[in-house]
């Protein structure tokens, strides 16, 4: 199922080339970076998650450096199955010579409808939006027009119009996924979704032209966890970004495996696996949880036509998480939920 879902989705697209957006190799660990209607769909009550990327630090000392960090709070709904999500998304980044600074504040709901009395069965939709400011330090920008004779003079004019390092402008995004388990025991869990960012085309110029704007930006993802047995699993994740001329390709998983003698309340759990950006990327993924707390690590091995001044090297990503229960009303003490 999974591999043909993959070769349907090359079959479809055109050759990928990076995507507009910030992005990151741990994809599965900033969840409201692909579709909103993933809060709050895990094992728990309150999830809080951040990712840190550094990339092309080998190519240039102006590295690309970017920061996810979102937090949800999930509540049953009137004692019944469904359930409601709050939380929110930041996203910090610094880019190139220039120092391009971009801060997104992105607030989330979600609503869970439970489809089933028997099984963890949901469809959930969610909305995010809020304000992103971008801005650049103009007194490190260099253009032609400060050059002559081969020389550059600082106090020459660079010739161009921006008159404010600053721009800010509201930016929404909507997705439903479906999210359910499988098997005769309800062990293995799936869910597919879809989402559409950039709802409102927000305006993204310096040089304040109202015919730049952002393109809308299409998310397809889909995640399976299988259940070997009490103490292994495979989990395996895939997404599809399509962002105007743009396209982007990621999947893989990782194996699971439990420490210890409680496989309902490990202490540790060890995860290894591996991700592929196509045509971009090869990516090695360790992780480990030590009760609600998780680590991940992982490396781009760089395979770009790049790969050449790369030499591989690509982006270094940290991952670190916590999921909890809350003591009062939580999903805990309910059969069903959604989870993944």
């Amino acid at each position: 199922m999974w591999f043909t879902l993959t070769s349907v989705l090359l079959g479809l697209l055109p050759q990928a080339i990076k995507a507009q957006d910030i992005h990151f190799s741990q994809f599965f660990e900033a969840p409201l970076l692909r579709n909103p209607s993933l809060a709050g769909v895990f094992d728990g009550d309150i999830r809080l998650q951040l990712v840190y990327r550094n990339q092309w630090q080998s190519v240039t000392p102006n590295s690309f450096r970017t920061a996810s960090i979102n937090g949800e709070y999930k509540m049953p709904v009137n004692g019944g199955d469904d359930f409601f999500t709050v939380g929110g998304q930041v996203l910090l980044d610094k880019a190139g010579s220039a120092v391009q600074s971009t801060t997104h504040l992105l607030p989330v709901v979600n609503y869970h409808k439970s489809l089933s009395t028997q099984k963890t069965s949901y469809l959930s939709l969610g909305f995010m939006g809020g304000w992103v400011q971008k801005s650049i330090d103009y007194s490190k920008i260099t253009t032609n027009n400060q050059y002559a004779n081969n020389n550059w003079n600082p106090m020459a004019p660079t010739g161009e119009t921006i008159t404010d390092p600053t721009i800010g402008y509201w930016d929404g995004s909507v997705g439903m996924n479906f999210n359910t388990s499988l098997g005769s025991d309800d062990q293995h869990m799936f869910f597919i979704g879809a989402a559409y960012h950039h709802l409102n085309r927000p305006k993204s110029s310096f040089y304040r032209d109202a015919a730049i704007e952002l393109h809308p930006k299409y998310v397809f993802s889909a995640g399976l966890k299988y259940a070997i047995d009490d103490y292994n699993s495979f989990t395996l994740h895939q997404d599809v970004f399509i962002q105007g001329a743009s396209r982007e390709i990621i999947g893989g998983g990782w194996y699971s495996h439990i420490l210890g003698d409680f496989p309902d309340d490990p202490v540790y759990v060890v995860h290894g696996g591996l991700f592929i950006r196509y045509k971009d990327a090869i990516v090695p993924v360790i992780k480990t949880d030590i009760r609600s707390f998780s680590i991940t690590l992982s490396y781009d091995i760089n395979t770009s036509p790049l790969k050449t001044a790369s030499q591989l090297r690509g982006g270094f990503e940290l991952g670190l998480s916590f999921k909890g229960f809350r003591k009062n009303n939580s999903s805990q003490d309910k059969v069903l939920c959604p989870r993944f």
